[in-house]
């Protein structure tokens, strides 16, 4: 049977570092692509240290807190007005948010997810010491300091407290440590997850938590998807079920791109593709 092509983790013109494309714009888009499905994700940053770099949205052209709760009224609005606008179409468009987790947010985090009608809440771990390691710019300050084992004890800790809030649907490019990490780490860059992420799979596993596969990795000159191979056999071994497939398009031709490859290594560890509708994950109703 033929792939279900979709992509759930697409930025609009909200995140802040995000090109100015609409809503409208990436499902005319998704449509040329023959997505299926597409889902909505942006950034949303609540690092207290952070609040002058990075916590905000852009709305209406402007820059905004993270925190005016107002943007996701917009959001909202224009999400379901594109719902009407394609719904004789192919394309079903889902309502997410990508909320990068650190310590002490809990209450905002509990806000934004319950007061809020999403399909899909991801969780990514963005920094680390309140310092961005998806960052090209910022994250020599946080590795060049740091040995293997230093990141090892100090990603998969954050990673474990995020999971246990239960906040979240789906972690995102769960090793995004080896995103600029690798320059300074090296091949140890492949392996620091050994013995370290298979009880964080085993937490996700008992929650029912998905993985996503992110293919971001290959537009910055990574050979592997966010998660290697490796770890998606691990995620599977420990009892993980639920897996998506998303681009992190921040711009137009970023969307889709690299979603089959993404599926065909799905089907090749045994794992089956998820979408979600207010936060319920459903298999594939096309074998992924």
């Amino acid at each position: 049977m033929p792939k279900l092509k979709i992509d759930y983790h697409v930025h609009p013109n909200y995140s802040i570092d995000a090109s100015p494309v609409t809503i409208r714009d990436y499902c005319h888009k998704a449509l040329l692509l023959e997505l299926r499905e597409i889902c909505f994700c942006t950034h949303v940053e609540l690092d207290p240290r952070r609040n002058e770099k990075e916590n905000f949205v852009m709305l209406n052209g402007e820059k905004r807190p993270v925190y005016e709760l107002n943007w996701l009224d917009s959001y909202f609005a224009e999400i379901g007005q594109a719902q009407k606008e394609f719904n004789n179409s192919s394309l079903k468009i889902k309502a997410g948010v990508e909320i990068g987790y650190c310590p002490g947010v809990e209450n905002y985090i509990e806000r934004i997810v319950n007061d809020y009608p999403f399909d899909f809440v991801m969780g990514a771990i963005h920094c680390l010491d309140h310092i961005s390691i998806s960052s090209q710019k910022e994250s020599p300050y946080y590795f060049r300091s740091r040995r293997a084992e230093t990141v090892r004890e100090e990603y998969f800790a954050v990673l474990m407290e995020a999971v246990k809030t239960g906040f979240f649907d789906c972690i995102a490019h769960i090793d995004i440590y080896r995103r600029y990490g690798i320059q300074f780490l090296g091949s140890e860059a492949y392996a620091i997850h050994r013995g370290a992420i298979e009880p964080v799979f085993a937490e996700m596993s008992k929650r029912g938590m998905g993985i996503e596969i992110n293919t971001s990795s290959r537009r910055r000159g990574l050979k592997d998807f966010h998660p290697t191979k490796e770890i998606l056999e691990l995620a599977i071994k420990a009892g993980v079920k639920v897996f998506t497939v998303g681009s992190d398009a921040h711009s137009l031709d970023q969307l889709g791109e690299g979603v089959d490859e993404a599926l065909a290594l799905l089907h090749e560890v045994n794992g089956s593709n998820y979408v979600y509708t207010r936060r319920k994950p459903v298999p594939c109703p096309i074998a992924c």
